[in-house]
């Protein structure tokens, strides 16, 4: 005996697989626009519009307004991603970076991997910091976040050791506006600044064995 369809669900179930292929389509466009964003910020800073953006994805620029607002809000959304997979590296990414290396070798890891990303977004993190209050910076978002993370492995190397002045110090050289002026104003290359990185968390080294 045939059993009879409940009345709407063929509808239903119709409606749900449009809602949920417009919710990849709208993933997929998320992740071309920010991947075209990222290059036209590595190749020519904030020196791009939207429609620079819309092109190199392959989507309409409205498509972009509706989903970041402006230029504003998608360098916001790029450095947002960008922070977040940094932070999920130092969590449960593979060593030196994640957990299963030495203290001073998850250090050193996470110092080159900010280099890196300063080198791609030094110019607008450094316009960000700039804006936020000295409490803001220190005590919410990132830095927060970097800062705890450098002070529970330098306690991991010294149980003595003043952890959390001794984090900062090694943040302080990576704050955005100095590196940009290190960058572009003196010309370091990166291998100075991740050189003279190493010679700042020796002194922390040398701790180990205290």
């Amino acid at each position: 005996m045939a059993t009879d369809a409940v009345p709407g669900s063929n509808s239903a179930d119709s409606l749900a697989g449009r809602e949920q292929g417009e919710r990849a389509d709208a993933a997929r466009n998320r992740a071309k626009i920010l991947a075209a964003a990222e290059k036209l910020v590595a190749a020519r800073g904030v020196d791009w519009s939207m429609y620079d953006v819309a092109r190199a994805a392959g989507v309409g620029v409205g498509t972009i307004y509706r989903r970041f607002g402006g230029q504003a809000g998608l360098i916001q959304s790029l450095m947002d991603e960008r922070e977040d997979a940094l932070q999920q590296a130092m969590t449960t990414g593979p060593p030196p970076l994640g957990p299963g290396a030495r203290p001073v070798e998850r250090i050193r890891a996470f110092l080159h991997a900010y280099v890196d990303l300063l080198d791609t977004y030094g110019p607008l993190m450094a316009t960000a910091e700039a804006a936020m209050s000295s409490a803001r910076r220190f005590r919410t978002g990132p830095y927060a976040v970097h800062q705890r993370h450098l002070a529970t492995l330098i306690a991991e190397i010294d149980p003595s050791a003043d952890a959390n002045f001794l984090a900062d110090a090694l943040l302080a050289p990576l704050a955005a506006g100095l590196f940009t002026f290190q960058r572009y104003d003196e010309a370091s290359s990166i291998e100075r600044i991740k050189s003279g990185m190493d010679a700042l968390l020796a002194g922390i080294e040398s701790m180990e064995s205290h």
